[in-house]
């Protein structure tokens, strides 16, 4: 009985999901094989916004051998994590928030210290979740995260900073945005980026966590040249589906 009412919440849940136009979320997270068999190629361009200490950078250089990587990161104590971490030709690291503007913007440095984690891991405190967006509901959230301080750093539009580094005719594979609930401001910046984008990954969440921030579904609306691959819990991994790339 205990199974049979399992399966019937079980359906109704996925039929709620099915009337808001949700797509089915799938347990895990994205995959070496993922990736590799979607790129389709060892020497795939990748963007990384929000490279933080460059573990995934690392990931994305295992990964392809001969892949050309630019990460962007705004937080002074990740850059300093990230050069530590990353000695590779293949991989270049610009200390810049990438957002829909031009110029300078303030950047809300989190801090506080998560009860898994450590001072020796976290010497200046948490640097994971720092935002162009002025934290909301994050407060609620996760209490221990402090946002104690702004600073102002540089800020370009993705497609600014294509056109300036000799890529805006070039086919970027894959970006990876990891961006704090800024992925609107990212997005209204990248818009002739994405149209030669091969794959984004991305976080979500349908919480306000930081003032502004969209859920999954608006974030799908501004992307109608993209299709859902798959939803996991909190992030997306989405494939364009322009003809030619």
């Amino acid at each position: 009985m205990k199974n049979l009412l399992r399966g019937v919440r079980q359906v109704r849940k996925e039929i709620k999901r099915m009337l808001r136009g949700e797509v089915k979320c799938t347990a895990g997270t994205l995959t070496d094989d993922d990736l590799t068999e979607s790129l389709g190629r060892d020497d795939p361009l990748i963007l990384e916004i929000g490279c933080n200490d460059g573990s995934h950078t690392e990931w994305f250089l295992k990964l392809f051998p001969e892949a050309e990587v630019h990460c962007f990161e705004p937080d002074p104590r990740s850059l300093r994590k990230f050069r530590d971490r990353i000695n590779s030709k293949r991989a270049a690291v610009h200390s810049l928030a990438i957002s829909d503007h031009n110029g300078e913007i303030d950047f809300h440095v989190s801090g506080g210290l998560p009860p898994d984690a450590s001072e020796e891991e976290y010497p200046e405190g948490w640097d994971c979740s720092g935002s162009i967006r002025q934290p909301k509901e994050v407060l609620k959230t996760h209490p221990w995260c402090t946002f104690d301080q702004t600073i102002t750093v540089l800020t370009r539009t993705l497609d600014s900073w294509c056109e300036e580094n000799g890529l805006a005719d070039r086919t970027v594979d894959f970006i990876w945005a990891d961006v704090q609930g800024a992925k609107i401001d990212l997005i209204r910046g990248a818009r002739e980026t994405l149209q030669r984008t091969r794959y984004f990954f991305t976080e979500y969440n349908n919480q306000e966590l930081y003032k502004g921030q969209i859920g999954l579904n608006p974030l799908l609306r501004e992307l109608p040249h993209f299709e859902v691959v798959t939803r996991y819990s909190d992030d997306v991994f989405l494939r364009n589906k322009m003809k030619g790339l």
